[in-house]
């Protein structure tokens, strides 16, 4: 039996362990592969859905397509668990991973910001130099490859190409094309690796070198498929930029100077929809964030009704688009990239009329404004009826799983959300002993969340344990906001009372970075938000205690939210309980599933809410999580820790 103690996978992986809710699954998916069918799996942590899933794909034959949450789950499956699987089964199947057009050097986009030689800053220079020797040695072109630019430096947005300033088959470099040779490469291969924004960004745009992929596939695999409803309403909807704006002013200016110099026309055409593209934004005036600040403010278009400044720069900013691609049209077979800004300069006007102009009372219209530009953005009420008809045509399997998609094990919000009130279901429980490996802690006399002191209430009934724990903790917010004053709170309160743990907050480095540090210190306390809620896996002792501030539900005066609740209200439907609470349910398992990682791991779960116990919907919450204990005495918490295994000596000397 391939999942049994002599079978292949127990060959070859020296602690694999038999697991029936691993075979279950596995079996599961063999007969949804086999018969065509859609299956909504969720298995939870420890289960090993991941092999659960590989083993009948990569067994069945013929191509499988299997999309993760993120590039990182992306890069652990194609170099860590396929070859695994592959080698266990001997199965003679090639794999590929295929990214993002943004993950792979641009030649041409290279070599144009070299002969430009305009670079603001003295990294960008330095960087540069490294990717232009990193050009000439690497056979891929993924910047993963190149460590020593760091993912978010600025130079990497001047030397890779986007959907909309790629030349494709014009492009001069198009043979030497890294983008393409990750496609073809995908296209020769049985099984492809891919995210789910690539998934969704070429199953709408057609643009991402899946289109010819889908096709012939027989298995689709949507791991972490709790993301796909909010990656899907991203990709089904629209959205233009002034930011978007500006790029394609500047690409306009250089594609200008560089092949028709002597035509001052489009360049002053290009300059004006700069300046419209600004106006746009200043038009928004008070709605702005700090600056330099990465968070958004996020509001519908009726805020905007009285702003008669802002549809009178919008009018300009059209007007202006229209102006610049009249202009290209007629220089457009002059060069590949004026051809393409004549292109990029139609589809963003388009783009900007159906916003202003809306023909689908299905959508809605709003606005996210950051310190230095405003998105516009259209997006479906529903993606249920869009995705369901991916669905259609050729048969073929499709594979939803993850950790979190039931509420207490009913898959009926999911199933609706995504279209798929016919599918198949699968609840398959972790394996570990959350009775004895996990405690519930929820503290008593805690203020209501949106109360002003909740959050110093939060870092004040965490301290104990904290120190019961000897760090060792994850402190997960809900919000930016309520995480940049835990952590001020969290540092004098430290200083207070002489504890000595290193406070981690995110933001000070990338994810990857934060968490090998506090791997390594073993007595960390991270403070954190919405980043490290899930995606993230400590295992071992030095994750022990993972507090969260609130129950996860999603601000009620977002824009797309408030719309859905209008929309379901509208219908007599009871949309707190019939969504918003399912969707609490799920964001919450996530930030709980980050406690037991492993079977030896032992925790404290704290949630400083008190709605948890006194609202009816409470018990619904509670209930969907895994199985463990629960108090509401301090005393438990610390005695928890107290017949621990031992903490290491490094913990052990911080608490002076």
């Amino acid at each position: 039996m391939l999942f049994g103690r002599d079978g292949a996978l127990a060959r070859e992986i020296p602690a694999f362990k038999v697991r029936t809710q691993q075979i279950e699954m596995a079996e599961a998916v063999a007969d949804a592969i086999e018969h065509h069918r859609v299956l909504i799996a969720e298995a939870g942590t420890g289960t090993g859905k991941t092999f659960a899933y590989l083993a009948p794909a990569l067994i069945s034959g013929g191509k499988v397509i299997i999309s993760t949450g993120t590039k990182t789950l992306q890069d652990q499956l194609f170099h860590r668990d396929l070859p695994t699987v592959r080698h266990a089964l001997n199965v003679p199947v090639t794999v590929a991973l295929l990214k993002g057009r943004a993950n792979y050097l641009c030649q041409y986009h290279l070599e144009r910001t070299m002969k430009e030689g305009r670079l603001a800053h003295r990294e960008d220079v330095r960087d540069l130099q490294i990717v232009a020797k990193f050009a000439k040695l690497t056979r891929s072109g993924d910047k993963a490859e190149l460590a020593d630019v760091p993912e978010g430096a600025a130079i990497w947005g001047q030397v890779t190409s986007t959907r909309e300033n790629c030349l494709g088959q014009q492009c001069p470099n198009y043979k030497e094309c890294f983008v393409m040779a990750a496609r073809r490469e995908a296209l020769a291969a049985d099984v492809v690796v891919v995210n789910h924004h690539l998934f969704f960004a070429d199953v709408v745009l057609r643009d991402e070198g899946m289109s010819e992929l889908l096709p012939a596939c027989n298995t689709v695999i949507l791991d972490e498929a709790h993301q796909l409803p909010e990656t899907a309403t991203l990709f089904f909807g629209e959205e233009v930029s002034t930011a978007q704006i500006l790029e394609l002013a500047r690409d306009t200016v250089a594609e200008m100077v560089g092949n028709a110099p002597e035509l001052k026309e489009p360049v002053d055409a290009a300059r004006a929809l700069e300046k419209a593209g600004r106006d746009l934004r200043l038009a928004i005036g008070s709605a702005s964030t700090a600056p330099g600040s990465r968070e958004a403010t996020r509001f519908a278009v009726g805020a905007l009704q009285e702003n008669a400044e802002f549809w009178k720069a919008l009018e300009e900013l059209r007007l202006r688009l229209d102006q610049l691609a009249a202009l290209l049209e007629f220089q457009a077979d002059r060069a590949e990239g004026i051809e393409n800004c004549w292109r990029r300069a139609t589809e963003m006007g388009e783009r900007l009329r159906r916003w202003a102009t809306p023909e689908n009372a299905e959508n809605v219209r709003w606005v996210e404004v950051f310190s230095q530009t405003v998105q516009l953005h259209l997006t479906p009420l529903s993606v249920a009826n869009i995705f369901r008809k991916q669905l259609e045509g050729h048969p073929r399997a499709w594979i939803l799983t993850s950790a979190t998609l039931a509420v207490q094990g009913n898959f009926a919000h999911y199933q609706s959300e995504m279209g798929l009130e016919s599918a198949v279901t699968g609840y398959w429980e972790s394996p570990f002993n959350y009775a004895s490996q996990a405690l519930l802690y929820l503290p008593q006399a805690m203020p209501l969340p949106g109360a002003l002191e909740h959050t110093e209430a939060v870092i004040d009934a965490a301290l104990p344990v904290i120190k019961a724990s000897r760090g060792r903790a994850f402190l997960l917010f809900t919000t930016l906001r309520a995480m940049q004053r835990a952590q001020t709170l969290l540092k004098a309160r430290f200083a207070e009372h002489g504890i000595d743990y290193p406070i981690l907050t995110q933001g000070e480095g990338s994810r990857s970075e934060l968490l090998e540090r506090f791997r390594r210190l073993g007595n960390a306390v991270l403070v954190a938000s919405q980043s490290f809620w899930e995606g993230v896996d400590v295992r071992g002792e030095a994750l022990s205690l993972v507090v969260i501030d609130k129950l996860p539900f999603a601000p009620p005066d977002d824009p797309v939210l408030a719309a859905r609740i209008e929309s379901l209200t509208r219908s007599g439907r009871n949309a707190f309980m019939e969504y918003q609470v399912p969707q609490a349910v799920i964001n919450l398992k996530q930030g709980a599933g980050r406690l037991i990682r492993d079977e030896t791991d032992r925790g404290v779960l704290m949630i400083c809410d008190p709605r948890l116990v006194d609202k009816p919907y409470g018990r619904r919450i509670w209930q969907s999580l895994p199985p463990m204990r629960r108090t509401r005495e301090l005393a438990d918490a610390i005695s928890f820790f107290e017949t621990a295994a031992p903490v290491p000596a490094a913990a052990q000397a911080a608490l002076r």
